[in-house]
């Protein structure tokens, strides 16, 4: 852990108190001569030289690296876990938080940390970069300053965006919404399902309409626990019995996620259903999520996907793979009862579906 305070509002005090928290990722890169010019992780101490825009702010910003840095493919639930207990730790200290972030997995952090941080009431802004602070042309510098902005923003003293989100490019999105949809493009995240939470260009457009309503009696609390022993199920043509079997009979296993065609489709052939209703008996959870990026499960809607309703297959309505499977982790790991587990699992705990 290597922790760097930083008061951007000298000699003055600071208006406001944010929190970084460096998790690892492209964002915090720059070259190093000293290696033939490959990428290093950047000195957070030489922010300012790097950032002059930073000045502006007057505020008070802490910056909290996390060790070790890790790439987003490395993600886990224990990582998840540390990040949520670094913001409880410094809940009552800070107006918001900025957690720097690799992006192929953001939307799967985002997503966890929504369901975790039980009664957030402040900004917790995931962003990142697909090109580094290092190089010459980069977006980390703008997402950085425009998550600053965003996690600090606060009207007649509450917070505008008291929820978990991913700031990327010129979207602002609900953090269990969103999805990574480009590797070389800036505008790498999108929220088919859900509206954004604001538009960034040469000025900060909210939608209020589609953000979380602050609620000054909400208390943070922090989930301990994530269940690992799931697993994600991709439909496609001439998937094999004996696949579909041995990932069902894996040992331990509590949850599925069944990734299905168009508003839940799946095939009918009496061997899949059967499975999958062996599994539910022996109570493994199954979840129905759509394999469309947009548009929502509606089981019962076409026969193809009744016989799922049929054997106690759950709808997912808009979930993104990436909430699903983490909403599922978070139920599990809070040990909550079957016919509990089944009614929090398809309705909206913090925004993240519409209801059917």
């Amino acid at each position: 852990m290597k922790v760097i305070q930083i008061d951007t509002a000298t000699p003055n005090p600071p208006e406001q108190a944010i929190l970084i928290i460096y998790t690892g990722g492209t964002i915090g890169m720059v070259k190093d001569p000293k290696i033939g010019g490959g990428f290093v992780p950047f000195d957070f101490e030489q922010i300012l030289e790097k950032i002059p825009e930073l000045h502006h702010f007057d505020m008070q910003l802490t910056l909290y690296s996390l060790e070790p840095l890790i790439d987003s493919s490395d993600i886990t639930p224990e990582y998840w876990l540390r990040i949520s207990q670094v913001i409880q730790e410094n809940y009552a200290q800070y107006d918001g938080f900025v957690i720097l972030h690799g992006t192929d997995t953001m939307a799967y952090s985002a997503s966890a940390l929504s369901f975790l941080l039980e009664g957030l009431n402040k900004p917790v802004i995931l962003t990142g970069a697909q090109l580094p602070i290092g190089t010459v042309r980069n977006d980390a510098r703008t997402n950085l300053l425009t998550s600053i902005e965003i996690a600090a923003a606060k009207k007649d003293g509450k917070p505008l965006v008291p929820e978990v989100c991913i700031c990327f490019h010129d979207l602002l999105l609900r953090g269990n919404r969103a999805k990574k949809l480009e590797s070389a493009h800036f505008d790498a995240f999108q929220s088919e399902n859900y509206p954004a939470l604001a538009t960034i260009g040469t000025h900060i457009e909210y939608n209020f309409s589609a953000i979380l309503p602050y609620e000054s009696a909400r208390q943070l609390q922090l989930q301990p626990v994530m269940e690992s022993n799931v697993a994600i199920l991709k439909m496609f043509p001439g998937i094999s019995a004996k696949v579909v079997k041995n990932l069902l009979s894996t040992e331990g296993l509590k949850g599925v996620v069944l990734e299905t065609y168009g508003s839940g489709n799946a095939p009918t052939v009496p061997w899949f259903i059967e499975l999958l209703k062996e599994a539910i008996q022996k109570g493994i959870h199954i979840l129905n999520i759509s394999q469309c990026i947009g548009g929502q499960v509606r089981q019962g809607r076409y026969a193809t996907s009744s016989l799922l309703l049929d054997v106690g297959v759950l709808g997912g309505s808009d979930l993104t793979l990436e909430a699903g499977i983490t909403k599922m982790m978070y139920l599990l790991g809070k040990k909550t009862p079957a016919s509990a587990f089944k009614k929090r699992l398809v309705e909206p705990l913090c925004g993240e579906l519409t209801p059917i």
